[in-house]
């Protein structure tokens, strides 16, 4: 199986990676798949059915609007945000929608998309099944699939494999460890990076791959600055303020200078303006996740604006790195919240972030490996119980304080030698183990936690 860096990190739209991001792209692949097999001209109807934690959560996400826009042939890279809600409210109304962008069709909002909030599919907690109708009401087409974190969708033949969509290319060095990945490095004198960028080069050339990277790193500049320019309150009844424009006041502000801990409130601004545009629905790069998606991002611009010498080069490096660490955590554990609760979001982007910054800051491929366990380790057990559904409380801090971890747990690994007690592939099996343990009410449900004792609005 074949993991690339572009499939860690993808251009995307809020709140949620396994919520919305997802189910977009499976309605879209269901409706693709009707026109590909010639049958899209005798459908009249449309139903989706969500389940477990996307029906339980699926309203304060946004699963039920990245479902119609998906059906419509719209992609999660490429949706206008700023008018996606006007398009579903538009399909409601008309109480009709255009299947595949081409075919039209009749649509009830209330009755065509189902929300099951109590109900679960065996495979996965984000399950969901479409349905095609004819004019006598017969099935055309009918399709399960998982969101199982990231954006990544699967059907039920995938789901048995191992949950992530396969690919057989032959890669020059292959890992599913990060002892693997390390004997690697060791063998061949190549770092974490270097390791990635040749596999990488199975799919495009250097030059390419540098090119779609650095658009990555465009899209995380352009999300941070959005949020930081964006005033007011966030959508979803929380009436949660938008912090990172009043932040990068006070901290623009000439007499901040000589603040000690100025370096760690900018990572903080950095962090929470991605998940302030993540909570209201902006662009976004999953990384790993949408609800983890400021982690890389600050920690990346902690690098830039922080570190002498940062350059595009390193930022290339620092992606590549985070990926390979990102892949660890995909094969062998999980990146879905509603699997393995936080840690596997939050969790996993800050042991990406330490890994990657370690590499860049000068660190060997053992201290990146070192910094990357110390960044899970401290995240192990973290629970997945957003309050209302949505991810704003406690998901947009728990953000910023993860990716000022990040940085220190690579600051750690470089006073080290890299020898250390837990290995990363321990703290992965830990996750995993963990999450297995903990209950369903703490991963993404909204039934426990905080989510509970908290009152809405």
């Amino acid at each position: 199986m074949a993991l690339s860096v572009l499939d860690l990190f993808t251009v995307g739209i809020g709140p949620s990676s396994s919520h919305t991001v997802g189910p977009m792209r499976a309605a879209k692949r269901f409706a693709g798949g009707l026109k590909a097999d010639g049958q899209l001209a005798g459908v009249v109807r449309v139903q989706a059915e969500l389940f477990g934690s996307l029906g339980a959560t699926g309203r304060g996400h946004g699963s039920d609007k990245a479902v119609v826009l998906g059906l419509q042939g719209l992609d999660p890279e490429t949706v206008d945000t700023a008018t996606a809600d006007d398009q579903v409210a538009a399909a409601a109304l008309d109480a009709q929608l255009m299947l595949d962008g081409t075919h039209r069709v009749d649509f009830n909002y209330g009755e065509d998309v189902v929300l099951h909030r109590r109900k679960s599919l065996p495979a996965h907690p984000n399950g969901m099944t479409f349905r095609a109708l004819d004019h006598g009401g017969a099935v055309v087409r009918e399709r399960t699939y998982y969101s199982v974190g990231g954006g990544f969708v699967v059907d039920d033949d995938a789901v048995g494999a191992d949950r992530v969509v396969m690919d057989e290319t032959v890669l020059p060095f292959p890992f599913s460890t990060a002892d693997e990945l390390l004997a690697i490095c060791a063998r061949e004198g190549m770092d974490i990076s270097e390791v990635m960028l040749a596999n990488e080069m199975v799919w495009n050339t250097e030059e390419e791959l540098r090119g779609k990277l650095l658009h990555i790193w465009a899209v995380m500049q352009d999300c941070v600055s959005n949020g930081c320019a964006a005033e007011g309150i966030l959508p979803g009844g929380l009436k949660v303020t938008r912090r990172a424009p009043g932040l990068l006041r006070t901290l623009e502000k000439p007499d901040n200078g000589d603040d000690p801990l100025r370096a760690m409130e900018w990572v903080n601004l950095f962090a929470l303006a991605v998940n302030e545009e993540n909570a209201a629905g902006g662009r976004i790069v999953t990384a790993p996740t949408n609800g983890a998606a400021g982690i890389v991002p600050a920690v990346l611009h902690y690098y830039m604006k922080f570190v002498p010498g940062a350059n595009e080069d390193g930022v290339v490096r620092f992606l590549l790195t985070a990926a390979a660490i990102g892949i660890l955590f995909k094969l062998n554990a999980s990146i879905s919240g509603a699997e393995v609760g936080c840690q596997g979001e939050v969790g996993s982007a800050c042991s990406m972030a330490a890994g990657a910054l370690c590499e860049v800051l000068g660190g060997t491929p053992v201290q990146a490996e070192n910094a990357a366990e110390i960044g899970i380790e401290h995240n192990l057990g973290l629970t997945c119980d957003p309050v209302g559904g949505l991810v704003q409380i406690p998901c947009i801090e728990r953000n910023a304080i993860a990716s000022v971890k990040a940085i220190n747990a690579a600051r750690l690994a470089l006073h080290g030698d890299g020898s250390q007690k837990v290995s990363l592939d321990k703290a992965i099996k830990t996750m995993r183990e963990t999450g297995a343990d903990m209950m369903s009410k703490y991963k993404e449900t909204s039934r426990g936690g905080l989510a509970v004792n908290v009152i809405e609005c």
